[in-house]
């Protein structure tokens, strides 16, 4: 007999994961579910898979796969969307919670009204900003950018024209260069005022999304670190804006911005 599971689908800024409560329906192999479940076609449609869970040292814990089947270390906007989804499903009743990923412990801050999540502020932690690197890909000639790490590496690559980027040809060639032997996620950045940047990027092990919460989170610390941008910043992407701010006084990346529950279903296993 078939088993099915149920599945909630969610989205933070066009970032779209299958979440799963991985207690109440624990899954022995979720890097083939995630890439089977993902396809636009014959699956449900994600740029990956996310298990929720309880933790040993945090409210919850997050484990997340891409649309490949390879594991993340970290996804702000699922991060956003854990937060929606444990407290509308009434799995706790707090409005400030702590989240053990693979790069650490986050704290979530939850905006409530009428019982509903509306906004969600992520804790993101200290952005290390690493170095800046001109690298040679074929066919694009030089590029020049910033290498940062917010739990997962990013290379930010500040242009004066976004649409001038070929995202499908140059996203996938930076991800596997020699230089990123683990590989990396990639942002092309175009700045429209110290406090306004437009932001593409190509994921790490899922290409193209409508948004990255970590990717904007390096964009704004790669925007300061660089001189280009203020320590509040509005990062737009394909899918929506997130509001980055970069604390002073303690070093630590704040992110906010949606989370949006789209459809539930079950899925057969």
């Amino acid at each position: 007999m078939t088993h099915m599971i149920p599945f909630t689908k969610m989205h933070g800024a066009g970032n779209d994961y299958i979440y799963i409560h991985a207690d109440a329906y624990p899954l022995d192999n979720p890097e083939e579910l995630s890439v089977k479940w993902s396809a636009p076609h014959t699956g449900i449609g994600s740029d990956g898979l996310v298990l929720i869970s309880r933790s040993a040292v945090a409210d919850f814990k997050m484990r997340i796969f891409n649309a490949d089947g390879s594991e993340a270390l970290m996804c702000g906007n699922a991060t956003r969307c854990i937060g929606k989804y444990v407290y509308e499903n009434k799995l706790t009743d707090k409005t400030t919670l702590t989240l053990e990923t693979l790069s650490g412990i986050k704290e979530i801050q939850l905006t409530v009204r009428n019982n509903l999540v509306e906004e969600v502020t992520v804790a993101m932690g200290i952005p290390t900003v690493e170095q800046t690197l001109t690298l040679e890909v074929e066919p694009c000639g030089s590029i020049t950018g910033t290498v940062v790490s917010v739990g997962n590496p990013h290379f930010v690559v500040f242009v004066d024209n976004l649409a001038g980027i070929d995202l499908p040809v140059v996203g996938p060639k930076l991800e596997h260069h020699p230089l990123f032997p683990g590989r990396i996620n990639v942002e092309f950045v175009q700045v429209l005022s110290p406090g306004e940047v437009r932001m593409r990027v190509w994921e790490r092990g899922s290409g193209i999304t409508m948004a990255c919460g970590t990717g904007a989170c390096a964009t704004a610390a790669a925007g300061v670190a660089c001189g280009k941008t203020n320590r509040e910043v509005n990062v737009h992407m394909d899918g929506g804006t997130l509001a980055i701010r970069w604390d002073a006084p303690t070093s630590q990346l704040f992110m906010t911005g949606d989370a949006v529950r789209v459809f539930e279903g079950l899925i057969a296993l």
